[in-house]
């Protein structure tokens, strides 16, 4: 398209617009609407990823050994395990060190009960493993593999927390998606309807255009632009909102909820913002190309 085509039917993009201020005025609100609960949704998903990540980077497998087993056989398991893709990190705890633990845990009030172990470690066969995974649902499959191995006595595994945090992701993501789908579906409609009254108040314009021989192309240029311009504008309009939303909800959790700050953490205006951005942009301009283009290409045969 040349320069001058450009900007004449970028003009007739805004002339359309301010013929049918009300169905303008209609689709922006609608695609407003429609960005806003997608955004809106976005930054919950977002944030439920986050703390679902978080709380199954907490989830482990433990496992024990057998007495009989060296610590160059503890060491030689330590280094396998590490290799497996599924595997995050491995952490050793030894005999001294759980030993250590469990008298701060249990002797912490009475130092003195412990002083009786003190050339019997009562947990010398306690050296174990804690095994972090790259993702939840590796957990049965790293599981199976360790039970296979000599010299492991013990696999204690999270087999509840694991599943309930993998079923909550999947439904969460299928509840947001659908209603997505919706929204989406609302928005292009209207918008289509937007782009078809504004193609019959031009309809014989339209006509004497396509006689003298403009393209198809050319002819639907504007159309198309007024539903990207309507697009767009519905998707700022939202985006302004979701800032002062969303930052509001932060200081709220950080003013608010101080005890269950560690439970209710949210992710950075930042980090959500710089995806939200422009999913919104695209999204607005893709509803506005879409419900232009359906409305086109069905009424602007003559």
């Amino acid at each position: 398209m040349k320069v001058n085509s450009f900007f004449y039917c970028l003009g007739q993009g805004f002339a359309g617009i301010k013929r049918n201020k009300v169905f303008f005025l209609a689709s922006v609100a609608t695609i407003a609407a429609c960005v806003f609960m997608v955004g809106l949704l976005m930054s919950v998903i977002l944030n439920v990823n986050y703390v679902i990540k978080e709380a199954q980077d907490s989830v482990c497998i433990t496992v024990f050994f057998e007495p009989e087993v060296t610590e160059t056989d503890i060491a030689d398991m330590n280094k396998r395990i590490n290799e497996w893709e599924e595997v995050s990190r491995v952490e050793y705890t030894s005999p001294e060190e759980a030993w250590e633990t469990f008298k701060e845990e249990y002797f912490k009030d009475n130092p003195e009960l412990a002083e009786g172990f003190a050339n019997d470690n009562p947990l010398a066969t306690s050296a174990s493993f804690t095994i972090y995974l790259t993702e939840i649902s590796y957990q049965q499959k790293v599981v199976e593999r360790l039970e296979s191995m000599t010299g492991i006595r013990q696999v204690n595994k999270s087999e509840i927390t694991a599943s309930a945090l993998s079923d909550f992701g999947k439904i969460a993501g299928g509840a947001s998606l659908a209603i997505i789908i919706v929204l989406l579906a609302v928005s292009i409609f209207l918008i289509s309807n937007t782009i078809t009254t504004g193609i019959t108040v031009r309809a014989e314009e339209i006509r004497v255009m396509k006689y003298v021989g403009a393209t198809d192309f050319f002819v639907k240029s504007p159309f198309v632009f007024e539903g990207v311009i309507i697009g767009l504008i519905g998707a700022i309009i939202p985006l302004v909102v979701l800032f002062f939303v969303y930052r509001s909800a932060i200081n709220y959790v950080v003013e608010q909820l101080q005890t269950f700050s560690s439970a209710f953490a949210m992710l950075p205006l930042k980090t959500v913002f710089v995806l939200l951005i422009p999913v919104s942009l695209i999204l607005g301009a893709g509803i506005g190309l879409i419900g232009s283009s359906i409305a086109t290409n069905k009424y602007i045969k003559v």
